[in-house]
């Protein structure tokens, strides 16, 4: 499990460590059932406080990603591929609502910016 952290990034750091690992879960690089680094662990790995880890491991639990043994640990809980695709979809919006915003940055019509998008889907047709 690779994570990487920003503090530059204005997205509170717990929530980092969440979306990171979703995503993760979500495109099979953490496998059902897999075990997670400790609390104290991952937050030592990543230079951060326990409270945050954990946090973010009681979010993911809460959202049904994770669960926890008692004395054992934590282990990513195995999805349906409603959960999977619900999620790719997800970041799949969030990434073109950050590609609008970086073009109307620049100062791009929403015609251009559709223009584009057609040229690219275009050319990945053939």
């Amino acid at each position: 499990m690779t994570i990487i952290i920003s503090p530059q990034d204005p997205t509170p750091l717990y929530a980092q460590i969440v979306e990171q690992m979703k995503r993760q879960i979500a495109d099979g690089t953490l496998q059902a059932d897999e075990q997670l680094p400790s609390i104290r662990n991952l937050a030592k790995q990543l230079e951060v406080s326990v409270i945050t880890t954990k946090r973010a491991y009681e979010e993911l639990e809460k959202e049904g990603l994770i669960y926890s043994v008692h004395g054992r640990g934590s282990f990513v809980q195995a999805q349906t591929n409603n959960v999977k695709t619900e999620w790719l979809r997800l970041a799949f919006e969030q990434k073109c609502e950050a590609l609008i915003q970086e073009g109307r940055a620049l100062g791009l019509s929403n015609e251009e910016m559709l223009d584009m998008l057609r040229i690219y889907i275009e050319e990945e047709k053939s």
